[in-house]
């Protein structure tokens, strides 16, 4: 097929596109800038579509991977809004941090644990917890990344075994 049986075929493939849209939407915005974003990547990616195939199908295909993507991307950009008089969300107490007196208690019992396991486990274990990646922490230590993963688990293990007599 050529360039331009490929882009003709896909005008007339536009109305039933359109259509086709309203199952992820029912914007009308929406709907024209999915089916143009559609198209657009159609003609981008033309040297993809194989002649036997089926175009209005390839075209499905690409809308819907279209529509979840941008879904999925608009769903991270979400973010909390407190529209409440006087900010009360935001005021709200965080139960969530070693502020609060039993809090501190049980972080420092799990700081002492952590402390008492061998270096070998240690040092990982650390590392990884402060962010360094996997990968990171075997080139600074000098060991291989399976040996990095194998001794942050058993310093999980360690510590977990030494805290369950805590709780």
């Amino acid at each position: 097929m050529t360039a331009t049986e490929f882009s003709n075929t896909i005008a007339k493939l536009r109305p039933t596109l359109r259509t086709f849209t309203y199952r992820f939407t029912s914007n009308r915005e929406e709907s024209q800038d999915l089916v143009q974003d559609t198209i657009l990547k159609a003609l981008t990616y033309r040297d993809k579509f194989r002649d036997d195939t089926n175009l209005k199908g390839w075209l499905f295909t690409i809308m819907r991977n279209t529509y979840i993507n941008n879904y999925r991307k608009v769903q991270r950009a979400k973010t909390s809004h407190d529209d409440t008089k006087e900010l009360y969300f935001l005021n709200v107490e965080d139960e969530h941090t070693f502020n609060r007196p039993e809090g501190s208690l049980e972080f420092k019992e799990v700081w002492r644990n952590m402390n008492s396991i061998k270096d070998d486990l240690l040092i990982p274990f650390k590392m990884h917890t402060t962010g360094y990646k996997y990968h990171e922490i075997a080139e600074h230590i000098g060991i291989p990344i399976g040996t990095v993963k194998n001794r942050i688990f058993h310093a999980r293990k360690e510590i977990q075994k030494k805290l369950s007599g805590y709780r």
